[in-house]
């Protein structure tokens, strides 16, 4: 049985227009990715304004700052230019990296992991994160358009029914509703699935997906 409302999480944007279309759809989160290794990277100097169109569109939805492997100084220079929400960690933290991380920034911290097989799921209670977001491995840190196993992520919500499930990886208005049935995650998330090219959101795509979670988290 799903949740009676999914959360949504639009990730990658980058560009004004994106923004605000993304954040007058009435979805929960929207990403900023920091790492420059993504092919949605934003600059630091670039992302108050995208920030600050979010929340002149829509001041309920949160500003979640994508980092991969960084410290905490660089996590903190970011925040001194644009106010970041939550901070989402997508690389190779260790819990107590990300204590320190909540510690210093007074922010939520969400923990994403790359979902290969069920040894994956093993101390999810170990973290100490707000949410735990589950991938598919690949090299990009996710984006990639390819879904995993989901009966592992169904399985890891019934082992941990009080950690908060973020699930992602190849989801579309074709198959989110499918995710939700199966998981009943607290929130899903998509960058690929609303895009025509890497960094550029779809409208069509956008409103299809939104329309689809409600569909299925009545």
């Amino acid at each position: 049985m799903s949740p009676a409302t999914v959360k949504i999480k639009i990730c990658g944007v980058t560009l004004p227009d994106d923004a605000g279309s993304v954040a007058a759809s009435g979805v929960d989160f929207i990403g900023l990715n920091f790492w420059e290794r993504s092919k949605r990277y934003v600059a630091p100097d670039r992302a108050p304004m995208l920030a600050t169109i979010v929340r002149a569109m829509s001041p309920s939805t949160q500003v979640v700052g994508v980092f991969v492997d960084a410290d905490v100084d660089e996590i903190q220079r970011v925040l001194a230019r644009v106010d970041l929400d939550i901070i989402q960690v997508h690389g190779d933290e260790r819990p107590e990296q990300l204590a320190t991380i909540a510690h210093l920034t007074k922010r939520p911290i969400w923990k994403a992991l790359a979902v290969g097989g069920a040894r994956d799921l093993d101390r999810l209670d170990a973290w100490p994160a707000d949410a735990l977001l589950l991938d598919a491995p690949t090299p990009a840190r996710g984006g990639s358009g390819s879904p995993f196993d989901w009966a592992l992520a169904a399985d890891a919500r019934l082992r941990y029914p009080a950690i908060p499930i973020v699930v992602a990886g190849g989801l579309h208005a074709g198959n989110v509703g499918a995710a939700i049935s199966t998981i009943a995650p607290w929130a899903v998330d998509v960058a690929s699935g609303v895009e025509v090219a890497p960094g550029v959101k779809d409208a069509r795509k956008l409103a299809d997906f939104v329309a689809a979670v409600r569909a299925a988290s009545p």
